[in-house]
């Protein structure tokens, strides 16, 4: 016989919202199910760092909890949801101590040999990236999003944003560069 959570899972995602936004808790969790694994993925790629992306992943769903019922639009819960989870993300940016990581983004100190040995992943060079280039580059790269949306977003010029992402990329074309080595060259 099936469960109500059996329904909830293959039930649209409007339907789900709309009940969460009444305060049904049992559609909220399933709209956690739904999105948990993209939520806690954006914010990995944003901080570098897989426990505090997955504490950044439930404040981000803790809020979203105290304020689904002033979600207007339930079809727009997906968009709703990453502003929440960017809105997280620069407040943990305001919070945090800004000399902590004062030298995080010194590479001087690597040599080029030891960069071409050491495996890095996307993550960890995406950390490498100042706050902002990093935020602007997740949200074109991983995101789609469009220069427009990122500006309104972040609430930066669109030119800011391109800068960002222009320069984001290149750093890390240079911090993933040991992978481009590696490819064997295509025939012309």
């Amino acid at each position: 016989m099936p469960t109500a959570q059996d329904a909830l899972s293959k039930s649209p995602e409007v339907l789900v919202v709309g009940l969460a936004r009444t305060g049904d808790r049992d559609a909220f969790a399933e709209l956690v199910r739904r999105r948990q694994s993209w939520i806690r993925t954006l914010m990995r790629r944003c901080c570098g760092d897989i426990t505090l992306a997955d504490d950044l992943a439930q404040q981000v769903f803790l809020q979203a909890w105290r304020d689904i019922a002033k979600l207007r639009q339930p079809k727009s819960y997906g968009t709703w949801l990453r502003r929440l989870a960017i809105n997280v993300w620069r407040q943990h940016l305001r919070t945090r101590d800004a000399l902590r990581d004062a030298d995080e983004h010194d590479d001087s100190h690597y040599g080029v040999q030891h960069k071409a040995g050491i495996a890095m992943d996307l993550n960890h060079a995406l950390a490498k990236l100042s706050d902002t280039a990093r935020l602007c580059v997740v949200l074109s790269y991983h995101e789609g999003m469009s220069h427009g949306e990122i500006a309104r977003f972040v609430k930066l010029p669109v030119g800011t944003v391109k800068s960002h992402i222009r320069r984001g990329s290149e750093r890390l074309q240079q911090l993933l560069s040991a992978y481009q080595e590696t490819q064997p060259e295509e025939s012309i």
